[in-house]
């Protein structure tokens, strides 16, 4: 058997889980080293563990999340107002499948952010394409993109995520091309794929901010139609 030779062959084929663990094993005693079978099953095993960490990496990155926060260290403090069940009934993501928004509401500081970089934190553990943009550099994106003709190769992208946060919401007056571009992505992804949004505004004063009445009941119709809202309350956490 030459070890070596398989082993060079397992990085060829980029199976670096299996390569590893097949090492481990060569390393091992002859009497202490598993059957064929049980040498098999535990080869896969481990190609299958490494291809998931790649996979969350990679997930991770691309999300280009705000925080790298986890859902077990949300604070459930009385006066956020946070209901501990909404969030649990959240967290295996499933609300994703559904193509359900969340809609995240409150005061500047109260916890917003960090809580759906949580969520899209979990989301990119269990598998889920996620992308995370603030407000104004959303609509940045959408403007080069019209200037540059990348337009439809960036939609198809934001398309692809399963899980879409945007943050900031209602800061920053939105221009009829902006307002134009996200009801095509939120018409695109609706039943399909979900979408966070967090705001300082309230969800009642989002058809004033849009200026635009036609638009307002479009958009509005696919964020709030299918939707949890969490309105956050109390002092801010960066005191």
């Amino acid at each position: 058997m030459n070890i070596q030779a398989n082993i060079n062959q397992m990085a060829s084929l980029k199976l670096d889980g299996m390569k590893k663990a097949y090492l481990a094993i060569s390393q091992m005693p002859a009497d202490k080293q598993p059957d064929t079978h049980q040498s098999i099953a535990t080869l896969l095993d481990a190609e299958q563990q490494m291809r998931s960490v790649k996979k969350t990496k990679f997930l991770l990155r691309l999300s280009k999340l705000k925080y790298q926060a986890n859902i077990n260290d949300i604070r459930y403090d009385p006066q956020r107002q946070l209901p501990k069940n909404t969030i649990a009934a959240l967290a295996d993501c499933t609300f994703i499948n559904r193509g359900h928004n969340v809609l995240l509401t409150g005061a500047t500081g109260c916890g917003k952010s960090y809580i759906a970089s949580a969520l899209g934190y979990q989301a990119c553990l269990l598998g889920y394409r996620t992308l995370y943009f603030n407000m104004n550099r959303f609509i940045e994106h959408i403007a080069m993109a019209k200037i540059d003709g990348s337009f439809l190769k960036w939609l198809n992208r934001i398309q692809k995520a399963k899980l879409l946060i945007l943050d900031d919401f209602g800061i920053q007056p939105l221009n009829q091309q902006a307002k134009l571009s996200l009801f095509q992505i939120l018409e695109d992804r609706y039943g399909s794929a979900s979408t966070i949004i967090c705001s300082q505004l309230p969800v009642d004063k989002w058809f004033d901010f849009f200026n635009d009445p036609t638009i307002a009941d479009a958009l509005l119709d696919r964020l709030t139609a299918n939707a949890t809202r969490i309105d956050l309350r109390g002092k801010s956490l960066r005191n």
